[in-house]
């Protein structure tokens, strides 16, 4: 699998776990909503500096965030 793909496949679990909207996790992360659903479709590529922000909106460490990215490419 695409690490793109595997990423916005993360992001989304993540993200509907914690019951948040794209719009309320781009708040709290600081970034557009659209952008969001672009990287949760695989369209986008986030920087370094993208996933911090997401992972402090999501309160989990980015290192958890690629553990899962890493485990989903293997499935």
């Amino acid at each position: 699998m695409d690490p793109t793909v595997a990423f916005g496949k993360v992001l989304r679990r993540l993200r509907k776990e914690l019951l948040l909207s794209q719009e309320k996790l781009a708040l709290e992360a600081g970034i557009e909503r659209n952008f969001v659903s672009l990287i949760e479709r695989g369209i986008n590529q986030p920087t370094i500096r993208i996933i911090f922000k997401l992972a402090g909106a999501l309160d989990t460490p980015p290192s958890e965030i690629f553990a899962l990215v890493e485990k989903e490419m293997k499935e």
